[in-house]
């Protein structure tokens, strides 16, 4: 079996390592726990955080023990690192729901049963922590002129904001968990994204200080589209691990809509399909292409959601744009059905209008909004004026036009905006609530 480190690399997880050559010694000598922070904002982790979860994930394949620490005590300071601005302080309360939410979602991908991963949170330390002795026994060992150097220091330090105090902290509190860690778990390897390096560095060297012991750490790059946008941020805001937030099939149109360029990338870092396998995938051109788009999706699915969602989400998706049969050599070892033609639009965003209402006919623009495709009704003119709306495939021209029953297709109306958000309307005989308007969720 292949270092982890040469797996990581082959995949394009590694910016950068500490001490190389110990660093693939210390992986070679059998199971070792290697950890990494997330960060409680919000009560669901998104797409951007795919890359540590997955290597976590990879770690755990081969054998080493991943720790996965939820921020609950340096969530309430907020970490400066990568941000131009000061983080909204969350209370303790809020800090608390959000790290449960996470430990839900981090479960899909990592087996926490017999000891084989765990999950810790810092507030089981941090909060117990007394200020002067905490500043005497781990405060000496930092040098102010050291730290704001750093990247995540120097930038807050030059934007108008500047750096609170409370930031300023975080260092510290980052490298004493490391520290913490290691005496908890033996844990000698943290790794995080390229905005973390001052920050594993830190600990890497609170711990030779400390316990003279030789920690590591690797960095993660920031992954971007090939068009140079963040991944995981759309039009729409960030794609959420949480189907509460971005239901599967959402999230398996995000994948789905990769752009050509990116497939095989992310095919490495966002899938555990055989690197072989992903290397025939790079010159794979229109069908082709789009068939190994569907396996992306349909992978990444199954990892977040489960592969009956998947399934599910993958016939919602040939409900609306047609069933595509996968041949046996695009990626063979994915489990995606390669000739099912069922088809299934529950999982489609779809919403109930009245027949009466149909029959009377209703503005199209208000169709758009109510369904959710605009922001408002405004938005939904300007969408018809520059050209980007359409009905049952055909763009709409003005923004008079009347949707009616005529436009029912097999008791269905097609909307969409551009050619990848999709909404169905179907008829009901059901009054819709009052304060749905025209129309009732389903």
């Amino acid at each position: 079996m292949k270092n982890i480190i040469e797996v990581l690399r082959e995949r394009g997880f590694i910016e950068q390592t500490t001490h190389d050559s110990e660093l693939f010694n210390y992986l070679e000598s059998g199971s070792v726990a290697c950890y990494i922070g997330f960060d409680p904002t919000a009560s669901s982790l998104h797409v951007g955080s795919l890359v540590p979860i997955m290597s976590l994930a990879h770690m755990q394949r081969h054998g080493h023990r991943p720790v996965a620490l939820v921020g609950g005590g340096t969530g309430l300071v907020g970490d400066p690192s990568g941000k131009t601005e000061t983080r909204q302080l969350l209370t303790k309360a809020q800090v608390d729901d959000n790290v449960v939410g996470i430990k839900h979602q981090l479960s899909r991908f990592l087996d926490f049963s017999d000891g084989k991963s765990q999950l810790l949170n810092n507030a089981d330390w941090l909060s117990e922590l007394k200020y002067i002795p905490f500043l005497r026994d781990i405060g000496k060992h930092f040098s102010v002129n050291r730290m704001i150097k750093s990247e995540s220091y120097r930038m807050r330090l030059e934007a108008e904001d500047g750096l609170n105090f409370i930031e300023f902290n975080y260092m510290l509190l980052q490298a004493y968990d490391y520290l913490e860690l290691f005496d908890r778990t033996g844990c000698l390897l943290q790794m995080g994204g390229s905005d973390q390096w001052g920050n594993i560095v830190a600990g890497i060297d609170l711990i030779r200080r400390l316990r003279q012991k030789t920690a590591f750490g690797i960095t993660f790059p920031l992954i971007t589209t090939s068009t140079g946008a963040k991944m995981g941020k759309t039009a729409r805001g960030a794609v959420w691990l949480d189907p509460e937030r971005t239901t599967p099939y959402e999230y398996f149109q995000f994948w789905i809509n990769t752009d050509d360029a990116d497939v095989a990338r992310f095919l490495r870092l966002f899938t555990f399909l055989p690197v072989n396998e992903i290397a025939t995938t790079e010159n794979l051109k229109d069908a082709d292409i789009n068939c190994a788009k569907a396996v992306l999706a349909f992978e990444a699915t199954s990892l977040a959601h489960g592969i009956e969602e998947a399934i599910k989400a993958y016939r919602a998706s040939a409900g609306v744009f047609g069933a595509r049969v996968i041949s046996d050599h695009i990626l063979p070892s994915s489990n995606i059905p390669r000739r099912d033609v069922q088809q299934d639009d529950q999982s489609v965003p779809h919403s109930f209008v009245s027949c009466g209402d149909l029959e009377q006919g209703v503005p199209v623009f208000k169709l758009f909004f109510n369904s959710g495709l605009t922001a408002s009704g405004g938005a939904a003119r300007r969408l018809i004026e520059q050209g980007g709306a359409y009905v049952n495939g055909v763009r709409v021209t003005s923004v008079d036009y009347m949707i009616s029953d005529r436009d029912l297709h097999d008791g269905e109306i097609l909307l969409s905006s551009g050619k990848k958000k999709f909404h169905k309307i179907k008829c009901s005989d059901i009054v819709p609530d009052q304060n749905q308007g025209a129309l009732k969720n389903g």
